[in-house]
């Protein structure tokens, strides 16, 4: 009896443990707002700056209140066309797109590993024109 008691309680602590570590790890993941941030400051820092065209602004409803907002950009690199967006919603503090005029030229900065991962605004760095 003795030896049952020791691997159950032995079996319980490891999975009072293994439970405390899941906790751990799931309450230090990123959420999305993190992610897009440090993606925007590597980009800033890392990304090579190409000429692009401001194509379009969208605001869409995110929630009842807000409104999302996102810019429509096309840039070429090494002869192939690229059409992204960004959404700026955290940004509005930065720039204001109700004074950003379609068709305009803008600055592009893009990762030379991968031109599809592109921004056009970014805390430290703004390639829109107002």
């Amino acid at each position: 009896m003795g030896a049952l008691r020791l691997y159950l309680m032995t079996f319980g602590a490891t999975g009072v443990a293994s439970l405390a570590l899941v906790l751990y790890l799931r309450s230090r993941r990123k959420t999305a707002e993190q992610i897009e941030r440090e993606r925007r400051d590597r980009l800033s820092v890392i990304g090579r700056i190409t000429d692009g065209t401001l194509i379009d602004i969208q605001e869409v409803p995110e929630d009842g209140s807000r409104q999302a907002q996102f810019v429509i950009f096309h840039y070429d690199v090494a002869g192939v066309s690229y059409e992204a967006s960004q959404e700026i919603t955290h940004l509005r503090g930065i720039f204001d797109i109700h004074n950003c005029k379609i068709g305009l030229p803008a600055s592009v900065k893009y990762d030379p590993h991968n031109p599809g991962n592109s921004i056009v605004v970014a805390e430290n760095w703004k390639g829109l024109r107002a």
